[in-house]
């Protein structure tokens, strides 16, 4: 097991002229760690996980494992194992032959890298798969061989850009816990790289939330959710609403605004919100935390219903109360009688609100 940190590190492309694709990026990945980046396309995430793993160099910045300087190192000379999204398995290898691919490479006798080889397919449950050709196997399993072609040369980094995205939901589902099985008992730190928000929050340890070439959150998931930094990581970890609401007083970690409707409640905010009283915050609410009930409701937001989907376990409902954005609300239990057009009462808790920068 291993850290690895990135020290203020960018990339340019030439073709980009001086647009950053990774933009000053921070980060300490904890030895053993399972570390997410998360982002839309173009964000940089997987741009990042090339300069991690030697096939970009960066354009300024230091990349360090543990003590050591790779900044400038080749792949083949950092020691890290690499899962592709499309697996980049050799259709003209058996099972076993792409597994060994590289302990081949690094001239590993053959009794050691045939026991080698058996342990990973086990690890990834697919042991006696060792003489079927690639072809004959799922898209599950051939995900498996790379992650076993990946763990069996014992890297110091194990390195995942989007491995389950041709993967069909339900597979996806399983295998994520797989994966995450397999880090954990080999204890390899991993880097992994998915535009999913629920893939991230599943796997992860903790994850970094890029847009635009640049981190804008590093947290656990359950950090990430419940106190997002910005309106942007609010608004991609999940669902959110983020509403722009009067500040009535400001203080060091709580901001007192006025709801719609006029309604003032005390906020928990970071330490350096920069807010004032008159101003505007951008107050964040999850919609499953936004109690439905009557318009009459004593203390309750007024607004009428626009959309109502019905999911099975849930209900989901646009609000219009007047101004911004529909408020989104997740309601498990939704009177029948309850239509589009109908007026309705949002209750939004207080403590279950958070401010974030705009």
């Amino acid at each position: 097991m291993i850290d690895v940190t990135l020290e203020s590190v960018s990339k340019r492309f030439p073709r980009a002229g001086d647009t950053a694709a990774v933009d000053d990026v921070d980060l300490r990945i904890a030895a053993g760690e399972f570390f997410t980046l998360l982002g839309p396309s173009g964000c940089g995430k997987t741009t990042t996980l090339r300069m991690v793993a030697g096939f970009y160099f960066p354009s300024s910045g230091r990349i360090r494992f543990g003590a050591e300087d790779v900044t400038n190192r080749p792949p083949n000379k950092r020691d890290t194992g690499m899962v592709f999204q499309n697996y980049a398995l050799f259709p003209h290898l058996s099972v076993a032959q792409n597994v060994a691919y590289g302990l081949k490479i690094r001239k590993v006798g053959r009794a050691d890298a045939k026991r080698r080889v058996d342990e990973a397919l086990g690890e990834v449950h697919l042991a006696g798969y060792g003489d079927r050709r690639i072809d004959q196997l799922s898209g599950g399993q051939q995900q498996r061989v790379a992650l076993a072609r990946a763990l069996v040369i014992r890297p110091r980094t194990l390195l995942l850009d989007e491995p389950l995205s041709n993967l069909d939901a339900k597979l996806r589902e399983e295998t994520r816990v797989e994966i995450r099985r397999i880090q954990k008992d080999s204890g390899t730190t991993a880097l992994y790289v998915t535009h999913d928000q629920a893939e991230a929050m599943a796997m992860s340890d903790r994850i970094a939330v890029m847009e635009s070439g640049r981190v804008r959150q590093v947290g656990t998931p359950q950090e990430i959710y419940h106190r997002p930094a910005t309106a942007f990581v609010a608004r991609f970890i999940g669902r959110s609403n983020v509403l722009s609401v009067p500040v009535v007083t400001a203080g060091p970690d709580t901001v007192t605004v006025a709801l719609p409707g006029g309604r003032e409640v005390p906020v928990a905010a970071p330490a350096d919100h920069g807010l004032h009283e008159g101003g505007t915050a951008q107050v964040s609410v999850r919609p499953e935390h936004i109690t439905l009930g009557a318009a009459t409701d004593e203390d309750a937001i007024t607004g009428r219903v626009t959309e109502l989907e019905f999911t099975g376990m849930a209900t989901n409902l646009l609000v219009d109360v007047g101004g911004g954005e529909p408020v989104q609300v997740t309601a498990i239990d939704v009177p029948a009688r309850i239509a589009v057009g109908d007026q309705v009462g949002l209750r939004l808790p207080a403590e279950r609100m958070w401010v974030v920068a705009a």
